[in-house]
């Protein structure tokens, strides 16, 4: 009787651990973006998450842009891999940023299009007529919008021998040069 309810206790325990992780459409057990992987080694999903909130909520408590009169206009930039594995694209933490700060900004920011990209865009999907893109063309003549910041990020890493530590510098520039935001996340990982 004791092996059969030690048994039960036992099958119950599994069964509510196999519940509470999420399965994918094959069946396989995955953590959620919010979780760290028991196997995983060096940045995860989670540390996205986590960075981005943080810096959501950092830069958009500014005393000099809830104080500001304008609309502040931002183009991000990208993340520039100083670490080990400099081939990984780390570009998802700003990735998620620029999108919590669509969501929570209350139009307090603009986001712009980073204008290489923009350009490209306009290229593959505007006609061309004369020497202009989108005059008289399907576009239209296009606004400019200058942006007055310049959103980027730094990510370096102290690699030890089982560890390494994680460092990401998110900045906000002025197009003056002048730097009016700086935050980081830290954080150490099993290698």
């Amino acid at each position: 009787m004791k092996l059969i309810l030690t048994f039960a206790l036992t099958l119950t325990v599994a069964l509510g651990l196999a519940c509470s992780k999420k399965t994918d459409q094959m069946g396989r057990v995955r953590p959620g973006v919010d979780e760290l992987s028991d196997d995983g080694r060096g940045l995860q999903g989670k540390d996205v998450v986590v960075a981005s909130e943080k810096m959501a909520a950092s830069l958009l408590s500014l005393p000099e842009l809830n104080a500001s009169r304008t609309q502040w206009t931002i183009v991000v930039d990208r993340v520039e891999n100083l670490s080990v594995t400099q081939r990984q694209n780390v570009d998802l933490f700003l990735i998620r940023l620029r999108s919590k700060l669509i969501q929570n900004s209350q139009g307090r920011v603009q986001l712009v299009e980073n204008l290489a990209k923009f350009n490209d865009l306009r290229a593959r999907e505007l006609e061309q007529t004369g020497d202009r893109f989108g005059q008289g063309g399907t576009g239209g003549p296009s606004k400019n919008v200058q942006p007055d910041y310049f959103l980027s990020a730094k990510l370096a890493e102290l690699p030890n021998r089982e560890t390494s530590y994680f460092l990401v510098d998110f900045t906000l520039t002025k197009i003056d040069r002048t730097i009016v935001w700086g935050d980081l996340y830290e954080v150490a990982t099993n290698r």
